[in-house]
C-alpha cells in the first residue's frame, strides 16, 4: 500500500508523467496506470477455497461420529484410520467405495480438529460437558476439639456448574490425588479434560514457550486416569473462573459454621453426599435443575480405571540414636522403634498418615501425618515400652513417664526392679493388643480394686475387657414334685467310714 500511495502521489500532487513514475518505482506503466485509475481501496475479504465434493462425504458425518465417542475412550481403545475403514466395507458392503487413503487423510484431518495441534488451551465461553476445573482453597475446622488450618480441594463442573469439595490438612500431591479419586469413585467416571492451576504438586517449571514440565508422579496418574490435563498461564485465575467461585460458594455454604469433626477421611465421604444435594437448584443462567445439567456431564466422563492408583509415596529416611526421623526440611519428627535407631528404612507418605516400614517393607507403625510450618512431632511410646521392660531404670527419664497418671507413677516408684519389668512388659502386651490409652485405664481399675502385683492387675483387666453373658433364670415345669432340702450329717460320713464317733 506504500508503494501505491507513492505512485498517486507523483502523479496526483507532483504532476509527473506515467512514464516518469514508472521509471522512478521500477514499476511497469500498466500496473502504474492501473493504481492511477483505482477508485476502490476498501478491504476485500480473503476468497474461500471452493468446495470440492468427495465421495467419502455421505460418510463423513458417520466417521466424525465414531471419532467423537473416542474421546471417551482410552487412548489404546480408539479407532484407527484402518480400523475406521474396515467397519465402513462392513457396514456398507458395495456401496462403499472409498479408498484407504481417502479414508486416512480424512481421519487424520478430524483428529486435528479434535485434538488440536497446540498443547496449550484456553477456554472458551462455552464450556463442553465433562470438562472440570480444579483448586485449593482455605477453610478452618476443629478436630477432635483441635483447631486446624484446613485446606479445600475444590472439583468445578463449569457446563453444569456442579461441584465437589474434599477437606485436607494440606495442599501436597496426596491431598490432590486423593481428593480426585474420591470425587472420581463418587461420580463413577472422570473428568475427560481437566484444568488446573501451576502448583508445585504438579509442575515442576514453566518453559519459556510456555511448555510446562510436570512432575512424575502427576504424570503416572494423569495417564492412569486417562485424562487431558490443561495449565492456566501464571498470574491468570481468571481462566478458571468457574472453581474460582466454587471455593467460595462452598466455603460459605458447606463449612460455616466451623465444622467440628472426629474422623476427617467419613467428613469427606458426608461432604459429597451433601455436594450431591447441592444441586437439587436452578441453574444461575441456564433453564433446569443443575442436577440435570450434570447429568449431561455424566455421559461425556471417561470410564474408572480397572485398578486403584496409589498416591502415597515412599522415601528411605535414616533415624538418629532415637530411632526418631524427620520430614518436610527437620519440622515434623516421628518415631520408629529402638531396635531401628541409627538405621535407614522406609517412610510411605498419604495424605493423613506416615506409615514407617522396616527395609523389607513390614510395617513397624503408623503416625497421623503432621502439617504446619511449626516444629511437631509425633511421638508412639508402644514400641518402647518392650525395650523398657529390660531396662525399667530409664524410665523416669523418658517421655512415657509423663503419660502415666500419678497413681500408677507411684505403684511403679514403689515396685522393685522385678516388679516395674512386669508391668511395663504387661503394659506393652495390653497396649498392642487395646491401645496405650486403654492399657492405662486398665492399670487403674486394677490398682482401685486393690491390685499389688502384675499377675492381679493383668487378671482384673482380663476380666474388665472380657464380655460378660447374663443367662436367663431356667423355668421348672410345675409337675415336678418338690424335694426335701438335703440335710448334711456328719454321722453318716463316719458309719461309712467305719469310725466311731469317739475315735
Amino acid at each position: 500500500m506504500a508503494k501505491i500511495n507513492s505512485i498517486r502521489s507523483k502523479y496526483f500532487n507532483e504532476g509527473k508523467r506515467i512514464v516518469e513514475i514508472a521509471r522512478e518505482t521500477g514499476t511497469d506503466v500498466k500496473t502504474v496506470k492501473k493504481y492511477i485509475l483505482k477508485d476502490d481501496f476498501n478491504t476485500q475479504p480473503p476468497q474461500t477455497k471452493k468446495t470440492v465434493k468427495s465421495k467419502l462425504d455421505p460418510f463423513k458425518e458417520e466417521i466424525d461420529c465414531w471419532l467423537e465417542q473416542d474421546k471417551l475412550e482410552r487412548r489404546k481403545q480408539r479407532h484407527t484410520a484402518l480400523r475406521v475403514f474396515k467397519r465402513l466395507q462392513e457396514k456398507h458392503g458395495s456401496s462403499f467405495d472409498c479408498s484407504y487413503r481417502l479414508v486416512a487423510a480424512y481421519v487424520a484431518q478430524k483428529r486435528k480438529e479434535l485434538y488440536g495441534q497446540n498443547k496449550e488451551f484456553y477456554f472458551a465461553l462455552e464450556h463442553k460437558p465433562g470438562e472440570a476445573q480444579v483448586d485449593f482453597g482455605e477453610a478452618d475446622f476443629l478436630e477432635n476439639g483441635v483447631r486446624c488450618h484446613g485446606y479445600t480441594l475444590n472439583v468445578s463442573f463449569p457446563y453444569s456448574n456442579g461441584g465437589y469439595l474434599q477437606l485436607f490438612k494440606g495442599e501436597n500431591q496426596q491431598c490432590l490425588m486423593e481428593g480426585l479419586m474420591n470425587v472420581f469413585n463418587h461420580i463413577g467416571g472422570v473428568p475427560n479434560r481437566i484444568w488446573f492451576d501451576n502448583a508445585s504438586s504438579m509442575v515442576s517449571k514453566i518453559l519459556k514457550e510456555g511448555d510446562r514440565i510436570l512432575s512424575e508422579h502427576f504424570l503416572r496418574f494423569k495417564n492412569h486416569y486417562g485424562f487431558e490435563a490443561v495449565f492456566c498461564n501464571p498470574q491468570s485465575g481468571n481462566e478458571k473462573g468457574s472453581v474460582e467461585s466454587k471455593v467460595g460458594y462452598h466455603r460459605r455454604n458447606l463449612l460455616v459454621p466451623v465444622p467440628e469433626i472426629s474422623d476427617l477421611m467419613a467428613f469427606n465421604k458426608e461432604l459429597l453426599a451433601r455436594c450431591d444435594h447441592d444441586m437439587e437448584r436452578p441453574h444461575y443462567s441456564k433453564p433446569g435443575m443443575i442436577r440435570e445439567r450434570f447429568e449431561e456431564d455424566r455421559t461425556k466422563l471417561l470410564t474408572l480405571a480397572r485398578s486403584k492408583y496409589d498416591e502415597s509415596i515412599l522415601l528411605a529416611v535414616r533415624t538418629d540414636a532415637h530411632a526418631k526421623f524427620t520430614l518436610e526440611k527437620g519440622r515434623h519428627t516421628y518415631s520408629s522403634a529402638p531396635q531401628y535407631a541409627k538405621t535407614e528404612i522406609w517412610a510411605r507418605l498419604t495424605a493423613h498418615e506416615v506409615i514407617v516400614m522396616d527395609r523389607d517393607y513390614k510395617e513397624i507403625i503408623t503416625h497421623p501425618r503432621l502439617y504446619g510450618q511449626m516444629k511437631r512431632e509425633s511421638m508412639n511410646w508402644i514400641p518402647y515400652l518392650t525395650q523398657l521392660s529390660r531396662r525399667p531404670a530409664a524410665l523416669k527419664y523418658t517421655g512415657i513417664y509423663g503419660l502415666f497418671p500419678s497413681p500408677l507413677q507411684e505403684f511403679l516408684e514403689q515396685s522393685d526392679r522385678s516388679s516395674k519389668k512386669e508391668t511395663l512388659k504387661i503394659l506393652a502386651e495390653l497396649s498392642e493388643d487395646t491401645g496405650f490409652l486403654s492399657a492405662v485405664e486398665a492399670f487403674l481399675a486394677a490398682l482401685e480394686r486393690g491390685a499389688k502385683d502384675s499377675d492381679s492387675v493383668l487378671a482384673i483387666f482380663r476380666r474388665l475387657s472380657t464380655e460378660s453373658f447374663e443367662f436367663s433364670p431356667v423355668l421348672l415345669p410345675s409337675d415336678i414334685p418338690e424335694l426335701p432340702p438335703l440335710k448334711n450329717k456328719a454321722l453318716d460320713y463316719d458309719l461309712f467310714l467305719g469310725r466311731s464317733s469317739q475315735s
